[in-house]
């Protein structure tokens, strides 16, 4: 998922989408996709949209990288571009272009239930927070809380559950046109009830998602000159 405009991160994405920003040398996607690779997968699919023509350079340095286009990306939220994506669903893990993988680990394709890698948190979080019960997702709040799992965009679906979502991503996309939410509302708001989902845990500083310019400059402090 790489086709948003980053706009937190300007100016330093008025020229470069987010997932091309270098941090220490080293592209936030560069990452994910090193890390899909050390765990097996090399089938890999990136949606883009804001400044497309750029993720060009993707396919020359990686093999088994497929682009796709999101026409929508400036009109509506990113269920648009999970949308484009579906018909590559089943025995897939989705995941966001705009992080950094500190352990390759937390992308491993084993896995018994389709769901998302959660970090447990004590302390109060606005990010998407789940209840589990024996294991199994029962609820999860938007605007999040505390003592529970916080949601990270890294998920994966079996092939049962990729043809469920893909079902219901074109009812709410085409038939609802309802495109201003989120993809992950979909299987956690729109069909709760059609999915029985896990977590995997891992540790927060297994990963990095970067939301500000702040944030930024705290990992390389050559961005410190846009505070």
């Amino acid at each position: 998922m790489a086709a948003g405009k980053g706009e937190r991160l300007r100016p330093i994405t008025l020229t470069t989408p987010k997932p091309l920003v270098t941090v220490n040398g080293k592209r936030m996607i560069d990452s994910v996709i090193d890390s899909l690779y050390h765990n097996g997968i090399f089938e890999i699919y990136i949606v883009v949209g804001y400044l497309k023509e750029q993720f060009k350079q993707l396919t020359d340095k990686h093999s088994g990288i497929t682009i796709i286009d999101n026409p929508y990306y400036e009109t509506y939220n990113n269920i648009s571009s999970l949308y484009m994506a579906r018909e590559h669903l089943e025995d897939a893990i989705i995941l966001d272009g705009d992080q950094i993988i500190y352990n390759d680990e937390i992308l491993s394709t084993e896995f018994e239930l389709s769901g998302y890698n959660a970090v447990w948190t004590d302390e109060h979080t606005d990010e998407w927070l789940m209840s589990i019960q024996n294991g199994i997702v029962t609820g999860c709040s938007r605007t999040g809380g505390s003592h529970g799992w916080q949601l990270y965009s890294i998920s994966r679906w079996n092939a049962e559950d990729g043809k469920k979502l893909k079902k219901h991503l074109e009812t709410e996309f085409e038939q609802k046109k309802n495109r201003q939410i989120y993809w992950d509302d979909v299987p956690m708001f729109c069909y709760p009830q059609e999915y029985q989902l896990g977590i995997r845990e891992m540790h927060r500083n297994d990963i990095v998602e970067i939301d500000s310019i702040d944030e930024l400059a705290k990992l390389d402090s050559s961005y410190k000159k846009y505070l």
